[in-house]
């Protein structure tokens, strides 16, 4: 009973040309006339509609067809028997497991085999399925450019809701890569096509628009990016969804702080956190709490214990969650400048050179902050050298960054280091590289050097 109802629902889904062309090439290959395939039961005329793909049979009908072709209904929905069908669908199931798990390596594993797999067969539908879960896979061990072409791929490809929901992904890995103008521009094309339809009032569409809202913000559009957490939040409220609203008030957080309002950043990542805790995302909750964690190192005076508090829980739950090495690369530097802050210097290395061992190389910034750590670590002990070394380390890893305002703001910071450790020439390049944006203030609380003692 459990196979027929399988069958039936797979028969309610199927693409209806797809069905008829393999009706059509089987009929072809046993040398029948549609008139000997429908038999005494059908109507030659229904015989030819269902192979033109513009009827949908019924199951019983269904059923004869595959007897007069001698195959199987199986056969004749997917392509492929049962068995296989069932095995790739298993197949994309322990990669979407291992993504919530945290073992990328996995994901990416069973994805990979599953998708050649659907590709073969040409069941379009798991094609999909399998290039996202692919892309996702790969986004979290850092690897964006072959993340961005498989979201590319279902992008151009699907419609509805899986388009949209790569759509989400494919902006936030060019966000993340640091190309955000083109994050802009693709994740605005996906949301154009949604604009008139139920799915632009969905919990995706107000993610969609807040991750094109964060690549606003760091390319130094605030005023933009906060017309659209707020529009999103107003849509976000309307949907009564924890998840949604979360993910508003969360990006809008992070745009007060960018600039430089942490006083009303913290209260709308409160917020954010609580509505998380609700739902129960654990991957979205542990990124928060780290940008909350963030958020409070910048705050003045730093609440570094707290700070740590948060830092720690959420690199403890990212790494059970389909997170990217980048978040846990910025939860291990968060916690290499909390350290720092405390004193506490073995911790603080110790976390910055894990952060550059796992840290992507698409994703520079977080290598930047961990080299910077390192830097600081010297200072404070009295290597003048070291330190210089380590921060011109981290201006040549900056250079690749790009100019956005997340950089800019490092580099201010990374020039006056560079001016402790009298490296003149080094921080005047700084300043220049942190002219572009204004309204800049130094973020990082920093530890007082042998140097500025002499």
């Amino acid at each position: 009973m459990g196979q027929i109802d399988t069958s039936t629902a797979d028969l309610a889904s199927v693409d209806v040309h797809a069905l008829g062309a393999r009706i059509r090439a089987l009929r072809s290959q046993r040398g029948l006339t549609q008139g000997e395939l429908a038999g005494k039961s059908l109507s030659t005329g229904y015989v030819s509609r269902i192979e033109s793909g513009g009827r949908r049979p019924t199951m019983k009908v269904l059923i004869e067809l595959a007897g007069r072709l001698g195959t199987t209904t199986d056969q004749l929905l997917h392509g492929i028997e049962s068995s296989a069908y069932d095995e790739i669908r298993l197949g994309l199931d322990y990669a979407e497991i291992a993504l919530e798990s945290g073992d990328a390596g996995e994901a990416e594993s069973h994805a990979r085999q599953a998708l050649a797999a659907a590709e073969a067969s040409h069941l379009a539908s798991f094609v999909e399925r399998g290039a996202y879960l692919l892309g996702r896979a790969l986004e979290a061990r850092g690897a964006y450019d072959e993340a961005i072409t498989r979201f590319e791929q279902v992008v151009a490809t699907s419609t509805g809701l899986p388009r949209l929901e790569a759509g989400i992904a494919l902006s936030r890995c060019l966000r993340d890569s640091g190309d955000l103008s083109l994050a802009i521009e693709a994740g605005e094309q996906v949301e154009a096509a949604f604009s008139d339809t139920p799915l632009a009032t969905t919990d995706e569409a107000v993610q969609l628009s807040v991750t094109i809202a964060s690549a606003y913000a760091e390319r130094g559009d605030l005023s933009r990016a906060t017309r659209r957490c707020t529009a999103a939040i107003a849509t976000a409220e309307a949907l009564s969804s924890p998840r949604a609203r979360a993910a508003a008030y969360w990006n809008a957080s992070v745009v007060e702080s960018t600039k430089g309002r942490t006083t009303a950043a913290a209260p709308l990542a409160a917020r954010a956190l609580a509505l998380l805790s609700e739902g129960r995302d654990e991957r979205n909750l542990a990124r928060l709490r780290l940008q909350v964690g963030r958020l409070l190192l910048q705050a003045d005076p730093p609440e570094v214990t707290t700070a740590i508090d948060h830092a720690t829980r959420a690199r403890e739950d990212l790494v059970h969650t389909s997170a990217s090495a980048v978040d846990l690369a910025f939860c291990d530097v968060t916690l290499a400048q909390a350290h720092l802050l405390t004193g506490d210097h073995v911790s603080a290395r110790e976390l910055a050179e894990r952060c550059l061992e796992t840290a992507p190389a698409e994703a520079p910034l977080p290598r930047v902050e961990a080299t910077i750590v390192l830097g600081q670590v010297a200072a404070s002990q009295g290597d003048v050298d070291a330190a210089r070394s380590s921060y011109q380390s981290a201006a040549q890893l900056l250079s690749a960054v790009g100019a956005d305002r997340s950089a800019a703001q490092v580099w201010y910071e990374l020039a006056e280091l560079l001016e402790e450790v009298h490296d003149y020439d080094g921080a005047r390049t700084a300043f220049r590289s942190a002219a572009a944006a204004t309204g800049l203030a130094a973020r990082r609380q920093r530890v007082t050097t042998a140097v500025l003692s002499r």
